[in-house]
């Protein structure tokens, strides 16, 4: 069976992110100095971007390296106002049907209620720092060569289970229980499907990839309290749903199961 160059790039490009995280992965279950809990191999946040430019260095050399970091503030990309907007506001709003789902049905929820929206500025523009480091990796790379091969529902599925794989350490070194762990594993796939469909649909843009994952960040970070009583099996449903809608209501835009025509990022914007 031939191997195309495009899955040999895509191979190489997990293969260097698990092997730059796994330093991280063994020193890294000490608590990061911030309100919520994030252990230290958090910070393999920015290996993607790392693993990403080196492999562009090594296809394009400098000067290709130079504007596939550029991709991080790719705005002239996006094609109008709805994907910008969907990018900063569909998050925040799962989480808020997150809480009225767990107050209907009575789950675990704090009995007083923190929301520090104090820290939600700082905490945003850590987030949007970290989900550069991911995106450019995730999205400009991975994504971008994944999409020339399958659709959209593929390319997420398979992107997104590598990438759940490559979060379960963190997820397990905040001493979380293997319900939670398995439940968010599953979350996280089904955003990665949706950030795939949101990459298709913004033009080919990281940047509203990572609006999208800065946002879904603060929302689990200010949900009561300061993530304590987020509950991943609600907000993974919840997100599984949003993913599936945007897809179904234009399947055949969407190419979520043929190969779509991949977004033309053939010159640098």
């Amino acid at each position: 069976m031939l191997v195309s160059q495009t899955d040999r790039a895509i191979a190489r490009f997990f293969a260097l992110t698990f092997a730059l995280s796994l330093p991280l992965w063994l020193v890294g279950g000490r608590r990061l100095p911030l309100p919520v809990n994030l252990p230290a191999s958090a910070l393999v946040a920015f290996v993607p971007a790392i693993a990403a430019s080196a492999l562009v260095f090594r296809e394009a050399g400098a000067r290709g390296a130079a504007t596939f970091l550029r991709r991080a503030l790719d705005f002239r990309r996006i094609r109008g106002r709805r994907p910008v907007l969907l990018a900063l506001l569909l998050a925040p709003v799962l989480y808020g049907l997150s809480y009225a789902v767990m107050r209907l049905f009575r789950l675990p929820l704090p009995e007083r209620v923190v929301v520090s929206l104090q820290t939600g500025l700082p905490l945003f523009l850590t987030f949007m720092l970290t989900a550069t480091g991911e995106e450019l990796g995730w999205t400009g790379y991975a994504t971008e060569r994944m999409l020339k091969r399958s659709g959209t529902l593929r390319s997420g599925l398979l992107l997104g289970i590598v990438w759940a794989v490559w979060h379960a350490v963190p997820f397990i070194q905040t001493g979380n229980s293997a319900t939670w762990v398995f439940w968010q594993s599953v979350k996280t796939v089904g955003m990665r499907v949706l950030l795939v469909w949101l990459y298709r649909h913004s033009g080919g843009s990281v940047l509203a990839v990572e609006l999208y994952h800065a946002a879904d960040n603060l929302g689990w970070a200010l949900f009561p309290n300061f993530g304590s009583h987020y509950n991943p099996l609600v907000t993974g449903a919840l997100t599984w749903l949003a993913a599936l809608a945007l897809m179904l209501r234009r399947p055949k835009a969407s190419g979520y199961l043929a190969t779509p025509p991949a977004p033309d990022t053939t010159s640098p914007k």
